[in-house]
């Protein structure tokens, strides 16, 4: 059981209230902590009433570093949301700043801890937490996760739609690549004994791919997807905490992460690619990271996929990199001024 919190960072945007709901809910949890520049304390005050054993405490703007203090587990939702005819790329120039003000207070207030990245876009702000925490002498590879789980869920649920006889809550599909439009490669040949069309694998592909803009266009600009993100948010996080807290073994599920988390296995991989991260499928232990799987033999198509993930990937991972790096050779980003959600 967790005796350290496990924070919030963004807690009261649409996603982040959703997000704390959920986790109040887990056993594995006995402090929460919720961080966020405005209405933070009320949120957690609300959440308190409910009947579960954890703790929660509310901090506001100028309380970023009492609410990361000694944390086990760093999830962070925060951010500006992503609106209708706006990329992933988009979203750089505003999130990229947040993103890294909220590394440095982990670097400064909880090193060891887990780190769940869910703010867009999520291949190119993986890489910010990375340089941040590497300038500070603190990284380790095996703790910073992209939070990829949606396109997860959202291929179980896609393909029940599609085929009636597919539990979506019990079949898992191994998504890999990255966590934006191309980027994202579901692997659907390997789910056991499905026989999908060309037309269906691809119409299935582009709906998992671009499942976000299908939820801002039906929002009609205003919001993105919250809740689904909410529960693939907490989801991920319980996976972490199942294996570095319960102890438990053998827990498999994809997540964006620097290679380097497990260089021996993927070594081969990154000569071929030249990326320092990809989202694959992860085996969780005690300390994180405790295997990452090697890509299965995949399909012409989904290698076609591939091969042109790579190429925007590549842009993504340097784009965040250099934002620590060579921050003169990046747009100063805009600084939020309210709470908002992650866009998804």
């Amino acid at each position: 059981m967790s005796t350290r919190p496990i924070t919030v960072c963004g807690a009261a945007g649409g996603i982040g209230q959703p997000l704390s709901l959920l986790l109040k809910q887990s056993d594995l949890i006995t402090d929460l902590a919720l961080f966020d520049i405005v209405n933070a304390p009320g949120v957690a005050a609300d959440l308190s009433h409910i009947n579960t054993r954890s703790t929660v405490t509310g901090y506001g703007k100028d309380e970023m570093d009492a609410a990361l203090k000694d944390a086990h587990t760093v999830v962070i939702p925060a951010g500006v949301p992503r609106k209708p005819g706006m990329t992933r790329d988009d979203l750089f120039k505003i999130n990229a700043g947040i993103i890294r003000d909220l590394a440095e207070g982990v670097a400064r207030n909880c090193p060891d801890a887990f780190v769940l990245v869910i703010s867009n876009p999520v291949n190119s702000t993986v890489p910010i937490v990375s340089e941040v925490l590497k300038k500070y002498n603190v990284y380790n590879p095996k703790k910073v996760f992209g939070v990829s789980t949606l396109d997860v869920v959202r291929a179980s649920r896609f393909i029940s739609e599609v085929d009636s006889n597919i539990n979506p809550k019990s079949t898992r599909v191994t998504v890999v690549g990255g966590h934006s439009g191309v980027t994202i490669v579901p692997l659907l040949s390997q789910i056991p004994g499905q026989k999908f069309t060309e037309e269906q694998v691809k119409a299935l592909t582009h709906r998992i791919q671009y499942g976000g803009d299908e939820v801002v266009k039906a929002k009609a600009g205003a919001g993105s997807a919250t809740l689904s993100m909410a529960y693939a948010g907490a989801r991920f996080t319980n996976v972490v905490l199942e294996a570095s807290v319960n102890g438990k073994t053998g827990i498999v599920e994809s997540t964006y992460v620097n290679l380097l988390a497990d260089a021996e296995s993927t070594k081969a991989f990154h000569a071929k690619t030249g990326l320092d991260y990809f989202a694959q499928d992860v085996e969780f232990g005690p300390e994180g990271v405790a295997k990452i799987l090697p890509l299965p033999a995949v399909s012409d198509h989904e290698q076609g996929l591939l091969d042109e993930a790579y190429t925007e990937l590549k842009a993504n991972i340097e784009k965040g990199t250099k934002f620590i790096t060579e921050p003169e050779a990046v747009t100063k980003p805009e600084v939020a001024t309210k709470p908002e959600v992650a866009p998804q």
